[in-house]
């Protein structure tokens, strides 16, 4: 059974690891607008990173989607009258998102590397959505990067890859 003193040790715990992974992964400049509000730039150290409000929009409303689950789960944790079962599934839950959180983020960087496109990612279960940011609709691009997300999973994935204009 967890004590108390446990119980606000694992609420606390996953309050700090959901406020570390939100503060690693917000933007440099926050987010400068240009005056079209079409496109944001993000200095890094080599070169600037131009990246779309559509991205954007769809990064921010999977992270509105996940904090509301995670509030719930937390909640779910700190309740007095939830049982253990239910709350280490909540816990195991939370660590799940983080963990497709983290996923996410890597491909993205890989197909910003490798492809060299900017890419939104979202994983639901063994389903993945690439939206890569590409003027022309480009087949071989497309199976460029379904290899490249497949190539970090053992299982069989299905990968769903979107192109937008920029």
């Amino acid at each position: 059974m967890i004590n108390k003193q446990n119980l606000w040790f694992l609420t606390l715990f996953s309050l700090i690891l959901v406020l570390s992974v939100y503060y690693i992964t917000m933007p440099n400049d926050l987010l400068l607008n240009d005056s079209n509000n079409k496109v944001v730039t993000k200095k890094s150290k080599d070169a600037s990173v131009k990246e779309t409000s559509s991205l954007i929009a769809m990064r921010v409303s999977l992270e509105e989607e996940r904090q509301e689950k995670m509030v719930n789960l937390q909640e779910k944790l700190t309740d007095d009258k939830a049982t253990t079962d239910e709350k280490n599934n909540a816990y195991e839950q939370l660590k799940y998102l983080n963990q497709l959180q983290g996923e996410e983020e890597n491909l993205e960087k890989q197909i910003k590397e490798k492809l060299e496109l900017d890419s939104f990612v979202k994983i639901d279960n063994k389903n993945i959505e690439v939206v890569a940011i590409k003027e022309k609709h480009d087949s071989s691009i497309a199976n460029n990067i379904m290899r490249l997300v497949q190539s970090n999973y053992e299982d069989k994935m299905y990968i769903t890859v979107t192109f937008k204009k920029s």
